[in-house]
């Protein structure tokens, strides 16, 4: 899926201090084994530099299918899953490789971000400018170009 005219030159807000120590201690305990309330760590090859870049994210299953949500919109992770077409899931030792495949921007997607935001919404609302798991079909609809979705599908694992 192209990216938006509007988002090509923007960069994503920066992450404050403690956003980025979080973020580095739910990465650290994901590879340790312990997830909080279903993390894991993303790990998806950077499309400029080549190396591994990794981050934590919450999957989210819907109606049986497994989905990663970027609360905080276009960003690095974003671009490297659209350049890299997948990625790998990590919690302790196990790790899944997937393909990824992003949604349009429809009913469907809004539907998983009412989904997603009833799970998480505690911890990414302010990400989504009012919109909640409550918010009228419109205003998930409006709110699908700011945060894209993609349904991953485990590979097998090479042998």
């Amino acid at each position: 899926m192209e990216v938006p005219e509007e988002f090509e030159g923007d960069q994503p807000e920066e992450l404050g201090p403690f956003a980025v120590r979080l973020n580095s201690l739910v990465g650290r305990l994901a590879r340790l084994g312990i997830s909080l309330l279903g993390s894991a760590e993303l790990t998806v090859v950077g499309r400029r530099s080549g190396t591994p870049q990794r981050i934590p994210v919450n999957p989210h299953t819907h109606e049986g299918a497994e989905y990663l949500v970027s609360a905080r919109g276009h960003s690095q992770w974003v671009r490297n899953m659209r350049a890299a077409g997948g990625g790998t899931l990590r919690l302790g030792r196990r790790t899944r490789a997937f393909h990824a495949e992003e949604l349009p921007d429809n009913a469907l997607k809004a539907e998983i971000l009412r989904t997603y935001l009833a799970r998480w919404g505690w911890e990414v609302n302010d990400y989504f400018q009012g919109v909640t798991a409550r918010s009228p079909e419109a205003d998930l609809l409006s709110a699908c170009p700011d945060h894209p979705v993609f349904r991953i599908t485990t590979t097998p694992q090479k042998k």
